[in-house]
C-alpha cells in the first residue's frame, strides 16, 4: 500500500498494511532543511520544497500545508509581526468589537494576503507527491478564526454581552473557513484540517461548543466532503475529553487526540470514529528516541485490536524538535508492516 491507501483503509475501519503515522511537521521542516521560519510562512514555493524534503527524510504519511494561525485574519486586514526565527503573530486585530460584523466580506484566497501563497503550496505538493501521499491542508475551525480576527478577550467578551452579535460573527468565521478549505481542495488537498483550539474547555465550555460550534464545524465538514475531501479531520488542542462525544455530529472523520486526552477515554466516547494522536509534542524536543518509540508502541498496541488509528503527536511537533526523536515514532509505524 502507499500512504494514500493506507490512510484511505484506516479511516474506513479496514485493514492497512500497517498502522499510518503522521509526524505533524509544519515549521519543524523549514528548521530540517535550515530555511528560515519567517520565510518559509511567506514563499509557498519554499513551504513545499521543505515539506517534501522532510517527506523524505522520515517517511511520514502525510505532507502538511500550513503556515501560521494569522493567515486568514491577516487576509481579512489584521496586521501581523513576523521574525525570522518563529512563526508570525497578529499585532492589530482587523475587528473592534462594535464593527459592522454583518457588511463583512469574504476576502478571495486567490488575491487576499498569504492565502495565495498557500495554495501555491498545496498545488506544488499534489503535483510533486500527491499520487501516493496525502496532502493535508488546514483552515482555522469557526471559534478560533472568531478570536484571530478580534482578539480571544474581546471575542469571548462578544459572546457574553452581546450574543446575538457573536453568532454573526461566528456564521461569517464558518463561511470563510469553508471558502478558505474549498479552495484548498481545490488546489489538490486530499483533505483539510479544521484545527479549532479556541474550541477547546480550556477555552469555553462544552455546552457553548454543543449548541454554538458542533452545528458549524458540520456545516464547515459537509461542505468540504461535498468539495471531494478524503476525510474531515477535527483537532481541538487541549483537555477536550468532555466534549468528544459530539465529534461525529461536527462531521469529524479523523479525531485529533492532544497528550493530555486519555486515549482509553476516548476509545469510549469514539468507537466508530478514527483517531490519531497523542503523543505528547514536547517530548519531541526533551525526551529521547527510546522514550518516543515506548510511547508510541504503547498507543499502537491500545489500538492493535480495534484498528481506526493513525499514530501521530498530540498537536504540532516543535520546530526545535530533535530530528532523532521523530524518526523513532515513525520506526515503530513501520515495525507493524
Amino acid at each position: 500500500m502507499n500512504s494514500l491507501e493506507r490512510v484511505q483503509a484506516t479511516v474506513a475501519f479496514g485493514r492497512p498494511d500497517r498502522i499510518p503515522v503522521f509526524p505533524q511537521i509544519f515549521g519543524h521542516a523549514a528548521v530540517l532543511v535550515g530555511a528560515r521560519l519567517g520565510e518559509y510562512v511567506c514563499d509557498g514555493s519554499l513551504l513545499a520544497r521543505c515539506q517534501i524534503a522532510a517527506w523524505r527524510h522520515y517517511g511520514g504519511d502525510a505532507v502538511f500545508a500550513f503556515m501560521d494561525a494569522g493567515v486568514e485574519s491577516e487576509a481579512m486586514g489584521s496586521v501581523l509581526r513576523y521574525y525570522d526565527d518563529q512563526y508570525a503573530h497578529v499585532e492589530r486585530y482587523v475587528l473592534a468589537p462594535d464593527a459592522a460584523l454583518e457588511r463583512l466580506a469574504l476576502p478571495d484566497p486567490r488575491r487576499a494576503g498569504r492565502m495565495p501563497e498557500l495554495l501555491r503550496a498545496v498545488t506544488l505538493l499534489r503535483r510533486e507527491i500527491g499520487v501516493a501521499v496525502p496532502v493535508v491542508g488546514i483552515v482555522l475551525g469557526p471559534m478560533t478564526l472568531a478570536t484571530q480576527l478580534m482578539g480571544i478577550e474581546a471575542a469571548l467578551g462578544l459572546a457574553i454581552d452581546e450574543p446575538h452579535r457573536f453568532e454573526t460573527l461566528l456564521d461569517f468565521s464558518t463561511r470563510l473557513a469553508t471558502d478558505f478549505g474549498r479552495a484548498q481542495l481545490e488546489a489538490g488537498a486530499h483533505l483539510v484540517m479544521v484545527f479549532d483550539p479556541s474550541a477547546s474547555p480550556e477555552v469555553v465550555p462544552p455546552p457553548f461548543f454543543r449548541e454554538l460550534l458542533v452545528p458549524r464545524l458540520g456545516e464547515v465538514a459537509r461542505a468540504f466532503k461535498s468539495a471531494g475531501a478524503l476525510a474531515n479531520w477535527l483537532h481541538i488542542a487541549g483537555p477536550a475529553e468532555p466534549i468528544l462525544a459530539y465529534y461525529p455530529q461536527a462531521g469529524a472523520d479523523i479525531a485529533n487526540l492532544d497528550f493530555d486526552v486519555d486515549p482509553e477515554r476516548a476509545l469510549q466516547a469514539l468507537p466508530h470514529t478514527c483517531l490519531d494522536g497523542n503523543i505528547k509534542p514536547l517530548l519531541f524536543v526533551t525526551g529521547s528516541p527510546e522514550q518516543i518509540a515506548a510511547e508510541s508502541r504503547r498507543l499502537v498496541a491500545l489500538f492493535a485490536a480495534r484498528g481506526g488509528f493513525i499514530l501521530s503527536s498530540g498537536c504540532e511537533i516543535p520546530p526545535e524538535a530533535r530530528p532523532e526523536n521523530i524518526a523513532a515514532m515513525v520506526a515503530v509505524a513501520n515495525e507493524q508492516g
